[in-house]
């Protein structure tokens, strides 16, 4: 069974639209480098086949779209049970393919319903027609493992309203589809039971003219049908004030210790209590470190910047602990290296940001 399913569904007017299907239903469609691989090619060759006029990407099941990235595989290397060199090859070529994404030359849309974290957002995000549905559950939990928000989340998060991004990456808070659209992780809301409208109104689209025009008033059309069951309830919406009061300081142990003093019954608030008292405190000093660092970089640049800083997680301790924690032996119990933000020290931290390669020896120098 292919880890990836291609399908090419053909317009009324002989052009094709290419289906790429992520098919890993039991493990919620957990990007592989395997599926990477399958991936990468066939959109190089998509691009230039001046017969296919749009790609969609979506997935097996309606449980998920993709919850994340192989971090199991990922720990087994750094375990050395497996290839040493796998988690700089695993995340080269995620990165190139988030890469390709956002800088695809046709229209790509990403079927994003059910669960959309880590790995799964970095494919979406970069994709020009991104849907949401009421099932849509998004977020970037990776402080709960000791990483940060990577497959260019050093992008997408700065660009998001306000501080809302670094205050999700820090708490790895839930999104639904309300909030995607909110910090523009998200286009269009489309019910769920109108998949099949999509597809078929875009076969019977004429296809002559802007293609990303074309998919806009579809997917608007749909939109607009969708609205009896759209929940404009947005948490980080309702509470963007309050984001922007606790994120308004010079570092992650501030920022903290402010969110901890919030006394309140606001479910939402207490979850993100939890996670950020939880999560890893080298992680939270990274996290708002990398997000202070990629500021003003290029897409190429952050995911050059990424790459170095995921490969240094796995050469140190943290990462593959709250791996084993959270997902091998899911005694929920991590030792993490630094047992609060202020213990975090300063040069190890500077180590993990510390360049391996030279420019023009970098794996995707040639982005």
């Amino acid at each position: 069974m292919s880890a990836v399913i291609f399908n090419e569904h053909q317009t009324q007017d002989g052009k094709k639209i290419v289906e790429i299907r992520l098919n890993a239903e039991r493990s919620l469609n957990a990007l592989t480098l395997d599926m990477i691989d399958l991936i990468q090619p066939k959109l190089d060759q998509c691009a230039s086949d001046d017969d296919v006029v749009a790609i969609l990407l979506d997935s097996e099941g309606e449980k998920a779209f993709c919850a994340g990235g192989d971090v199991v595989k990922l720990y087994k290397s750094m375990a050395g049970e497996g290839d040493a060199d796998f988690p700089e090859q695993f995340f080269t070529r995620e990165y190139r393919l988030d890469h390709t994404i956002h800088t695809y030359p046709k229209p790509v849309i990403c079927w994003g319903s059910g669960i959309v974290m880590g790995g799964g957002i970095g494919l979406l995000s970069g994709c020009s027609h991104r849907v949401v549905t009421e099932t849509t559950m998004m977020a970037m939990p990776e402080v709960t493992i000791g990483l940060y928000p990577d497959v260019g989340g050093s992008w997408f998060l700065n660009k998001s309203p306000g501080r809302t991004g670094e205050f999700m990456g820090l708490t790895g808070a839930r999104m639904n589809a309300a909030d995607a659209l909110f910090i523009g992780l998200g286009d269009r809301f489309v019910s769920s039971e109108l998949r099949g409208e999509m597809v078929s109104q875009l076969l019977a689209q004429d296809w002559n003219g802007d293609a990303a025009r074309t998919v806009t008033a579809v997917l608007r059309d749909l939109e607009q049908q969708s609205q009896p069951v759209f929940n404009n309830d947005s948490p980080v919406r309702e509470h963007f004030d309050l984001i922007q009061q606790l994120t308004d300081h010079d570092n992650a142990a501030e920022i903290k210790a402010a969110l901890l003093a919030v006394e309140t019954e606001d479910k939402w608030i207490i979850k993100a209590q939890k996670a950020i008292a939880h999560g890893s405190p080298l992680a939270l000093e990274m996290i708002y470190g990398q997000l202070k660092r990629s500021l003003h970089l290029s897409l190429k640049e952050v995911f050059q910047q990424e790459l170095n800083l995921s490969v240094q997680c796995c050469r140190h301790r943290e990462f593959p602990e709250g791996v084993r924690a959270l997902l091998v032996d899911k005694d929920g119990a991590p030792d993490w290296t630094f047992k609060t933000v202020e213990e975090v020290d300063p040069a190890f931290l500077e180590e993990l940001f510390s360049p391996i390669w030279q420019d023009d020896e970098h794996p995707l120098a040639d982005l």
